[in-house]
């Protein structure tokens, strides 16, 4: 046991040969505070009657600090869940080609507001916008930072001081807190709730309109759960009409922001975009990292004297996407325009895949493990999209000792593995894993059932 007398000094630990290659690695500044921190440590340590520790562990805890302390805390995961958009993970992957343009625009300078043609200043909203209106045929658009920003420069913009009529059963929450009558709070808008939890009609509605000014009419989509059982909504044309009739207009919050029919994909029908602008919706509100299958951003697009407003407002500003966000999300859109999202955008693909393709993977798995079985099993869309709603999948079953043991060990992969248990089983689901991360994965897999 070293007495605490005999500890090194400051000095005496640069000069040591490890210490000497961390400086040259991490910084002399950063280096010193490591090394007093484990001298701090130490002198703790005999304080307590505990043993001090030597020159050679002392060592160790300064590269052990140094180390944690420059790790990235965010880092890439493989997603063997079978939940598509999981929204702790990410949400979205990215196409490759919105992954190079992203890179591309991070790496040096780009024409973000800059008019190559006149050479004067441009403007950000130009480069995602013209792609929307020839997608969805809207008169102009708007891109942001995420939807809850979208809701809120919408409200503030167009509601503050104002009333914005609601219904009941639409004032939801999403993850994390996030609810719609506190953005509304936020917003400066006044809300006028109508109808029930279940039942809303149209009437309600309209006894708002009668009775008092109102700015817009709010339509929320329920995109994270289901209202079943003695339930009544009017649909989104009945709200359109009433609204142009009583001179408001009506935005429409769909979330997700699907623009391909999910129902040829096996699942419910999820409201697309181009479904609410051709019922009339004045705005139209959804997120860029969920069905779109882009990076995160809210998408607002409509009426181009509506969406004018929300450009000159100076929230605009504060909620605006930045560069990156723009080139990779103009690259997502130009995969619909080419009409090959469910080939090139990964969250379509894993949607697509069909059962005989994930047992095919899912056998593949097995054959190199040589342990473990295949079972039926569910996949989910989530991120707050089509909820009650799975497709088929094959799954990868390993029967072990310790499942979750095992699953803290692979969450401490050097590449985090993200799995599930089903009936004592640890599962992998190969919807959710990309194909060049299977190498990655089956070595990881291999190392646990080795130990």
């Amino acid at each position: 046991m070293t007495e605490r007398r005999s500890l090194p000094s400051v000095d005496q630990l640069l000069r040591a040969s490890s210490v000497t290659e961390w400086v040259a690695e991490y910084g002399r500044t950063l280096t010193v505070q490591a090394i007093r921190e484990a001298l701090e440590e130490a002198r703790k340590r005999y304080l307590q009657n505990q043993s001090v520790p030597d020159d050679q562990e002392l060592l160790e805890i300064i590269g052990y600090l140094l180390n944690t302390w420059i790790r990235p805390s965010l880092q890439p995961v493989i997603n063997a869940t079978g939940v598509i958009l999981h929204t702790n993970l990410g949400r979205a992957p990215l196409s490759q080609a919105a992954i190079k343009a992203m890179n591309s625009v991070a790496q040096g300078y780009s024409n973000l507001e800059y008019d190559l043609d006149t050479g004067r200043r441009g403007s950000r909203l130009v480069h995602a916008e013209q792609l929307l209106q020839r997608i969805t045929g809207a008169e102009s658009a708007l891109v942001v930072n995420n939807n809850a920003s979208a809701i809120l420069l919408v409200l503030t913009a167009l509601a503050r001081r104002r009333r914005v009529i609601i219904a009941r059963s639409q004032l939801i929450e999403i993850g994390g807190g996030f609810r719609l009558p506190d953005v509304m709070a936020q917003s400066g808008a006044r809300m006028v709730e109508v109808g029930t939890t279940n039942r809303v009609h149209l009437s309600d509605f309209q006894k708002a309109l009668d009775n008092q000014p109102i700015a817009l009419i709010l339509r929320a989509h329920h995109s994270n759960f289901k209202i079943i059982g003695f339930t009544s909504e009017p649909g989104l044309s009945e709200l359109v009409k009433l609204a142009h009739q009583a001179g408001v207009p009506l935005v429409d919050d769909l979330g997700s922001g699907a623009f391909l029919d999910t129902t040829q994909f096996g699942l419910g029908h999820e409201p697309m975009v181009q479904e609410s602008l051709a019922a009339g919706a004045d705005l139209v509100c959804f997120s860029g990292d969920k069905l779109l299958g882009g990076p995160q951003a809210g998408i607002i697009i409509g009426r181009t004297g509506l969406i004018d407003k929300l450009k000159k407002h100076p929230l605009a500003r504060a909620v605006r996407a930045d560069k990156v966000c723009l080139a990779g999300l103009s690259v997502t859109l130009t995969h619909y325009l080419k009409g090959e999202a469910d080939r090139e955008i990964p969250v379509w693909r894993m949607i697509s895949y069909s059962l005989k393709d994930l047992q095919g993977r899912a056998n593949q798995w097995l054959d190199q493990l040589r342990k473990g079985e295949l079972l039926l099993g569910e996949s989910t869309v989530g991120g707050g999209s089509l909820p009650e709603e799975t497709l088929p999948t094959c799954l990868l079953a390993l029967k072990l000792g310790s499942p979750n043991q095992a699953m803290v060990r692979l969450r401490q992969a050097p590449t985090p593995i993200v799995a599930r248990l089903q009936e004592n089983h640890l599962v992998l689901d190969p919807r959710t894993v990309l194909p060049e991360q299977d190498g990655v994965l089956l070595e990881s897999l291999t190392q646990i059932l080795k130990d």
